[in-house]
């Protein structure tokens, strides 16, 4: 620490600030990034996995504009599946079960040998503020560092309170001490700020567990990569396993409700609705016979196993005996107990879309501080921050995606526009668009973006150029090469789908429900050839898209469309500080939940809750009339 001075600090190692810190070094700015505990840089504390219905897309988002999470994950599986796949490709979402020793350890391999960065091992207690902008940060070791922005990404560090029964104590991590002064010392400054709550289950010694009476969950046959760029693929893989809680099970926990700190009123803070507590899912759904759970390894060369879906915060012994009445886990020791988090949060409706601050310049929030959960909604918050914090500081344009162009912006328009009342969850059911948001495509989306700020490589454009050419190709070819009957039929017999009665392109065949690209290939020598032209390391990337492309045109298109007619009036600026209440034609809510929020556009104020379709013609006009 003989440099007190930086152009950006990240405070906090997990994954948003692993993001924020590689990011900020890689366009240029010397960045610090100041956590508590060197050793456990973007620890796995939750589930050992990376992706999954929505967050998939996000990982490969943040690959496409250049960010490390895809590189690492894929660096760390220990299997890889392809999640909804007997749905629509907008569905489709890669999911990557991960050794989370080593994806820490591989963080901690990227981030010490990245140019321009630092990392020190100390807490942050408070923020250096000058005339409203932010000036550096102060540490438990009384030093003060001096940067021109600063992004807090502080996870459930902040004031953290475990629970398990009626005991608790403060942590920000079991076995780790909180963050305690920092939320204080933001308070003092005018931000607003709640807390929330989540949990994590028992970990279980795998040599304890029947896997025998399991149903085993393997990997893919083929699986694939997060990466964009050439990552290995796995060779071998662990297995996952489903088990199932009963009527025992539910009895037993419920023994524990007079001792649960979630129905005694020690928790304050709202839990996760949609990823409950075991004892959360029994009252909820009283209906329920049994509760799904996921078996997890979390490593290649380790015993412990995550039991997916038993998030607990009840007493230990409860946790036990309601654990011994699953099939399979009769003799099952645990590891380590599961518990609830309680921490401090500041509502991210204080937040521009960049994810300034709008009370103090040039400091910057990410993470579970916005009131989001999930390692993917943080470290796409790291990204955004981390590019906006040097981008401002670099006197350049900031960088803000919309709902049209990832789920990225999905999650942060939500986050800055209707704030959260829980913690946050990205789903695909939130993208309006999500047919254009598919994770097959987030390349093709924004590495021409990530490119233009820095960040992507020429490597990652080049690629995509090349996968953007050959797709083209093989998807004219298919509309153009025609197959005849006797070269088809014997295939659509098989697959149980009428037969040709004269000559038609190939392309009439693949948009039949029965006929995927790989049949077609099967059975037309000029597309074959065309396959085999593609270079090896594009071909499945390339046949996905064309044949995805073909099969949902009209669908594609459709939304493309609504998207353009929606995009006429999203960026419409609103005027700084506007008084809403001198509006009289708006409705009393509008006015009142516009003037709070000062919504930037007049996008932004069509999603605000309270704020109806005629408050926005109104505002519509009033711009209109130059006022």
């Amino acid at each position: 620490m003989n440099r007190m001075q930086f152009d950006v600090v990240v405070v906090g190692g997990g994954h948003a600030g692993a993001e924020a810190a590689a990011a900020a070094a890689k366009l240029g700015a010397e960045t610090l990034l100041i956590t508590m505990n060197i050793d456990t840089i973007c620890q796995m504390s939750c589930n050992p996995a990376m992706g999954g219905v929505a967050k998939g897309q996000i990982v490969r988002e943040i690959d496409a504009l250049g960010g490390m999470s895809g590189i690492v994950t894929d660096r760390s599986m220990i299997q890889f599946r392809m999640l909804n796949l007997s749905k629509g490709p907008a569905m489709w979402s890669p999911r990557a079960q991960c050794d989370k020793m080593q994806f820490s350890l591989n963080w901690r391999k990227v981030l010490e040998n990245t140019p321009n960065l630092s990392i020190w091992q100390d807490e942050v207690i408070d923020v250096i503020i000058e005339g409203g902008v932010v000036q550096g940060v102060r540490t438990r070791l009384g030093l003060d560092i001096l940067s021109k922005a600063v992004v807090l990404t502080n996870g459930t560090f902040l004031n953290g309170i475990i629970y398990i029964g009626d005991k608790s104590w403060s942590g920000g991590r079991i076995g780790e001490k909180p963050a305690q002064g920092l939320s204080d010392s933001l308070h003092a400054y005018g931000f607003a700020m709640d807390r929330l709550k989540t949990g994590t289950p028992v970990r279980i010694d795998g040599r304890t567990i029947h896997f025998e009476k399991l149903v085993e969950q393997p990997g893919d046959e083929n699986p694939q990569t997060f990466s964009y760029l050439d990552t290995n693929s796995l060779t071998r893989q662990r297995s996952c396993y489903l088990a199932y809680t009963n009527l025992g099970t539910h009895e037993i926990l419920r023994t524990g409700f007079d001792r649960s700190p979630l129905y005694t009123g020690r928790i304050q803070g709202h839990g996760p609705r949609y990823c409950p507590s075991i004892e959360d899912k029994i009252v909820r759904f009283a209906g329920k016979d049994r509760h799904q759970l996921f078996v997890e390894p979390e490593g290649w060369e380790t015993n412990s196993y995550y039991l997916n879906g038993f998030s607990s915060s009840l007493p230990l012994e409860v946790q036990v005996d309601a654990l011994h009445t699953i099939e399979g886990f009769e003799d099952a020791r645990i590891l380590k107990p599961g518990y609830a988090i309680e921490y401090d949060y500041f509502p991210p409706t204080q937040l521009k879309y960049t994810l300034e601050t709008k009370l103090i310049e040039n400091l910057y929030f990410a993470g579970q501080i916005n009131g989001t959960t999930g390692y993917e909604e943080a470290a796409c918050q790291g990204l955004m921050a981390g590019i906006n914090a040097v981008l401002k500081i670099q006197g350049k344009p900031a960088f803000v995606l919309n709902r049209t162009q990832a789920y990225i912006g999905v999650l942060i328009d939500d986050l800055v526009t209707k704030g959260v009342d829980e913690p946050y969850r990205m789903f695909t059911s939130r993208a309006e668009y999500r047919i254009l948001l598919r994770q097959d495509n987030a390349d093709t989306r924004l590495t021409p973006l990530g490119y233009d700020i820095g960040l992507a490589s020429e490597e990652r454009m080049k690629r995509v150029g090349e996968k953007q050419e050959y797709t083209n190709r093989v998807v004219q070819a298919i509309k153009d090469t025609p197959i005849t009957p006797s070269q088809a039929n014997p295939l659509l017999e098989s697959l149980g789908t009428p037969p040709l009665q004269q000559r038609v392109k190939l392309v009439n065949l693949l948009l039949r429900p029965e006929v995927s690209i790989n049949c077609i290939l099967s059975i037309s020598p000029e597309l074959e050839e065309l396959f085999l032209s593609v270079p090896e390391e594009l071909r499945d990337e390339v046949f996905s898209s064309a044949e995805i492309l073909l099969k949902y045109q009209r669908y594609i298109e459709k939304e493309h469309d609504v998207a353009e007619r929606i995009l006429k009036f999203e960026d419409i600026p609103l005027p700084a500080g506007f008084d809403y209440y001198s509006l009289t034609a708006l409705s009393y809510e509008a006015r009142e939940k516009l003037s709070k929020m000062q919504p930037s556009t007049i996008g932004q104020a069509s999603r605000i809750s309270g704020v109806s379709p005629a408050d926005v013609s109104v505002l519509l006009i009033h711009l209109q009339q130059g006022k």
